[in-house]
């Protein structure tokens, strides 16, 4: 698989999973409930529903992470796999720092 099908593939992941964290309603403690919107949950609701929304966004989660460990896999790497460093340096040319013998002052006028 290329690295492209992988980057399509994460954004679908992706799009899925905000729309399924969207859809999902909020259990309490939030800042819904904080400013008075916590009574408007009912107490039975549909539990099904919450359960398949739950793993969903864990499978999709899941399936994120798994996809982009992947992806780093399949990117398309340049260059010689033979890369030794003591070779980098090879021709180039190297000078030394020149000493000097007595100090700058600014105290000494001239």
């Amino acid at each position: 698989m290329s690295y492209t099908a992988f980057l399509i593939l994460i954004l679908i992941v992706a799009i899925a999973l905000i729309l399924i964290v969207m859809v999902q309603n909020p259990k309490g403690g939030g800042l819904s409930s904080s400013f008075g919107g916590g009574g408007s949950q009912s107490l039975g609701g549909v539990q099904n529903t919450n359960n398949f929304l739950d793993r969903t966004t864990w499978t999709l989660a899941i399936a994120m992470f798994a996809l982009i460990l992947l992806a780093n896999f399949a990117i398309p790497r340049s260059g010689d796999n033979n890369f030794e460093l003591k070779n980098t340096l090879d021709g180039i040319e190297t000078t030394t720092p020149v000493e000097n013998p007595t100090p700058a002052t600014n105290d000494s006028l001239n």
